[in-house]
């Protein structure tokens, strides 16, 4: 177990590990379910698994660390994510994450020193008509230049 003897799960989050505990295919839908909670998969969540699974907690890092979706780091409060998917590359993407670094100095997976952005670089998120499109906590921009970003980010300020 970690160190932190303060982590601990919601009750909810405990009462489904354990429902899940002896299902096939537990750990990702439990690893999903920990991440839609915590934002990330912390070292304590990671530990708190292994102990309510009983499986390794190098299995359970080897998941986490092989599919792209679960997060190791815990994301800002407003979480930057800019399409790369072939349309919004084409696009532009690649000047609007570099204009993103610039303004908040924010490499894409990182997080600002104060915690409020973070900065991911996505696949697709469904809107290639929109192209170049970027999100901000879910909310979507389409069609985004470089000069458009000074005023979207100043909405999440």
């Amino acid at each position: 177990m970690s160190d932190n003897n303060e982590f601990t799960f919601s009750p909810a989050l405990v009462s489904f590990i354990k429902e899940w505990k002896t299902k096939p295919g537990n750990l990702i839908m439990v690893l999903h379910k920990v991440q839609q909670e915590q934002g990330y998969i912390s070292r304590e969540a990671a530990d708190q698994v292994s102990a309510l699974l009983d499986v390794p907690l190098a299995t359970i890092w080897g998941v986490v660390s092989f599919y792209h979706f679960f997060k190791l780091t815990k994301p800002g409060k407003h979480n930057i994510q800019v399409c790369l998917g072939t349309a919004c590359y084409l696009k532009g993407a690649q000047p609007i994450i570099d204009e993103i670094d610039k303004q908040l100095t924010l490499p894409v997976g990182s997080v600002t020193a104060d915690g409020n952005f973070s900065l991911e670089a996505v696949r697709c998120v469904g809107c290639c008509g929109l192209a170049p499109v970027m999100t901000v906590g879910g909310e979507v921009f389409g069609k985004v230049t470089k000069d458009q970003i000074s005023g979207i980010i100043a909405k999440f300020r």
